[in-house]
């Protein structure tokens, strides 16, 4: 007698289940959409809009380097500035350019750099060109932003070394700063002022229009037919899987081992040699590092966060062995170094070289 009601009640609630199932996946690929859309863009960086609409390669795990970013030029002078100032330091003989030289691919070709007092670094200074496109930075991942990361940088005995009650009244004293600061800032000179003008800095030192974005944008020309076999390799073995995105890494955490036991075989477990672990203190994050980028890496030798590899081709050795548990052929190695030598984008500094 009440078969029928509860059939259709039965039917009613089947309805409600699949239209909240959809609203379900609509809020879900939003998520996913802005989520996205944070990865590849930091965000007090205004993309500018081509009067042309880029033409990009569809279905590829890459993308381009936007070719026009918008910033506060004021600003981007100032924290030029700061960032090739010595003053900075305690001892006013380092400045953030004694590591990051931007005419060897924003790094400085040595192991570990030498900071303040000559004090030598734990861990390879990473490339200061495009971190502006990462979503954390260091190689442990401790950053989420560049001014979090020059804030602890200046202060860092083996950095910079330098405590703000002491650089703040250093910079007030110095009437081109005072000046530079008071047209930039209402409140002048400040930590949060300093930090914001490097940080604007930094995220000038993007370098786009590399051989392989002009491939991406439809230029078949752009790269050979042996970097293209480079990059089809690339792919196949399975280094695109980290390598990924507008930065072709810098987005993902990985073991440094995951098909090998790198640090037992190379011996001589140091602090630094924890990775992520010292950031989380989360056991499964021992020996995890963030993924870095491969954009300019035929520039940023030697390799690694221990700076213990000094060539392109003995670095993708070495990852395809630990990570992907794979022994190439040395013509594969070639290849797909070639492919990573179309990386290398446009910034003045880069064109000294």
């Amino acid at each position: 007698m009440y078969q029928k009601p509860s059939m259709k009640f039965s039917f009613i609630n089947r309805q409600i289940l699949r239209r909240l199932y959809l609203v379900a996946l609509v809020i879900l690929a939003t998520l996913i959409a802005i989520w996205c859309e944070q990865v590849q863009t930091p965000k007090s960086v205004t993309v500018t809009s081509l009067t042309q609409p880029e033409k990009v390669l569809v279905d590829e795990p890459i993308q381009p380097i936007p070719l026009k970013i918008a910033l506060n030029q004021s600003k981007v002078g100032l924290g030029e500035k700061l960032f090739r100032e010595p003053r900075l330091s305690a001892d006013n003989r380092v400045s953030c350019l004694s590591c990051h030289h931007l005419n060897t691919g924003g790094a400085d070709e040595v192991a570990f750099s030498i900071g303040v007092n000559r004090t030598v670094g734990n861990v390879n200074t990473p490339t200061v060109y495009n971190a502006a496109f990462n979503p954390s930075l260091n190689w442990n991942g401790k950053f989420k932003t560049l001014e979090a990361l020059t804030e602890v940088a200046i202060q860092n005995p083996t950095d910079m070394g330098i405590d703000w009650q002491v650089l703040i009244p250093k910079l007030q004293q110095t009437p081109e700063y005072m000046q530079a600061f008071t047209q930039n800032y209402a409140d002048g000179v400040t930590k949060a002022n300093v930090n914001d003008a490097i940080a604007t800095y930094l995220r000038s030192l993007y370098t786009p229009n590399s051989r392989f974005d002009q491939y991406l944008r439809g230029n078949q020309k752009a790269i050979t037919e042996e970097e293209k076999e480079g990059y089809r390799l690339f792919k196949a073995y399975g280094c695109v899987s980290c390598h990924q995105g507008m930065n072709l890494g810098g987005n993902l955490y990985e073991k440094f081992g995951l098909m090998g036991d790198y640090f037992r075989e190379r011996g001589n477990v140091k602090y630094a040699d924890l990775g992520r672990y010292n950031v989380t203190q989360n056991e499964a994050d021992k020996f995890v590092f963030r993924v870095p980028s491969l954009r300019n890496v035929a520039l940023t030798y030697p390799y690694f966060h221990d700076g213990s590899v000094k060539t392109l081709e003995e670095a993708i050795k070495v990852m395809t062995k630990y990570q992907l548990g794979r022994s190439l052929s040395q013509k594969d190695i070639e290849s797909i170094a070639l492919f990573l030598g179309t990386l290398t984008g446009e910034h003045p500094a880069l064109n000294q070289k």
